[in-house]
């Protein structure tokens, strides 16, 4: 039997999906897990979502679909997370390329739902943001989820629609989504986090990484992202609830207004128009104020010293909690060194390790 899961906005939804894939359906059955190749700029210098052109080594499975198995390479500059997460994980990644729109991502699963005839499909989005209406003020990146939500509804076959970890992605609160969550079909445990805990060691995903912390039964309060928002670490955060498919399209105005698109430039205009936005225009100007910021070797001592006044000033915030990609954006370090200070904090106090997040000590 095969499991076709989509991970609805890539990255860390990918990660999720193998998760989701162990704990629902175990080993018996495979899993193909179809994810966009968008690390951010956190892996992938290059603004925006990678296509199958910006690969070596891809194989076919269908005439649009490609899996990137561990051989594979992205061609520089382009990076990618997705060949070292199949060399990791017993799931076939394909590539989610979204470079025709709706239109294209649409065709992309009809084929795979054709060749694979799959025992059950799932749409995976972990925090929830595919349920945005698109005005929302604290929304960061509706159009991926968007893209993938309006395919899904397109396609002649039942999708199921799952939420992980309301609110986790810092977009949308587990407030204002609990009104439009259905049942809980799983919560996710300690044990259910074992076959990705590798990856969680280095995949830079904040969601992901809370969700699995949660799991393993982290409470609290955690700091994410450059703005330094506060995430609530609660009981309902190893959820994962489904939604009606049908009814999250009638709330998501940009899925809806995406739906017959045939090109990803498309898709941006009416984000453009609708959250007044494009995330890939935000990844577009951070990039070219990365290149000016070459990374430099850390100082031990004084970057020891930064992480003790970030700790002291994030508690007086009543933060418990936060993730090493905060770490990097709040000391203005590199996001290419993330795996450095990962390593130096974690050599000088590693009880404050609350795996994949870094503990907030309390005052002494």
């Amino acid at each position: 039997m095969t499991r076709l899961i989509v991970a609805a906005g890539g990255g860390g939804d990918a990660v999720a999906a193998a998760m989701l894939h162990a704990a629902q359906y175990g080993a018996e059955d495979q899993a193909v897990i179809l994810t966009y190749a968008w690390d951010r700029l956190l892996i992938d210098p290059v603004p925006g979502p990678r296509t199958a052109h910006d690969f070596t080594g891809l194989e076919a499975i269908t005439r649009s679909v490609r899996s990137v198995p561990a051989t594979a390479r992205p061609i520089a500059p382009a990076g990618s997370t997705l060949p070292r997460l199949a060399a990791e994980l017993p799931q076939t990644f394909a590539l989610l390329d979204p470079q025709h729109g709706v239109e294209g991502v649409t065709n992309q699963l009809e084929e795979l739902i054709t060749h694979l005839t799959p025992k059950s499909i799932d749409l995976l989005d972990v925090g929830g943001d595919i349920l945005a209406r698109g005005d929302e003020p604290t929304l960061k990146s509706p159009l991926a989820d968007a893209l993938t939500l309006a395919a899904c509804c397109r396609v002649d076959a039942p999708v199921r629609l799952l939420v992980a970890g309301p609110g986790l992605d810092g977009e949308l609160s587990a407030d204002d989504l609990r009104p439009l969550l259905g049942p809980v079909v799983h919560t996710f445990t300690a044990e259910d986090v074992a076959p990705i805990s590798s990856v969680l060691e280095w995949h830079p995903s904040e969601a992901t990484g809370m969700l699995a912390a949660t799991a393993r039964g982290v409470r609290g309060t955690c700091e994410v992202r450059d703005a330094g928002l506060p995430v609530p670490l609660t009981a309902e955060s190893p959820r994962v609830h489904e939604v009606d498919l049908d009814k999250a399209l009638s709330h998501n105005t940009l899925a809806q207004a995406i739906t017959t698109t045939t090109a990803l430039d498309e898709v941006e205009v009416h984000s453009r128009e609708i959250c007044g936005f494009s995330e890939i225009d935000y990844e577009r100007t951070k990039a070219t104020w990365l290149k000016d910021q070459p990374p430099t070797p850390l100082d031990a001592d004084t970057v020891l010293r930064q992480v003790d006044e970030f700790q002291s000033e994030a508690r007086t915030r009543g933060v418990t909690h936060t993730t090493f990609r905060r770490l990097t954006e709040a000391l203005n370090i590199n996001g290419s060194q993330r795996g450095d200070l990962r390593q130096l904090l974690l050599s000088n106090h590693p009880d404050q390790y609350a795996a994949p997040l870094w503990r907030i000590p309390d005052a002494t």
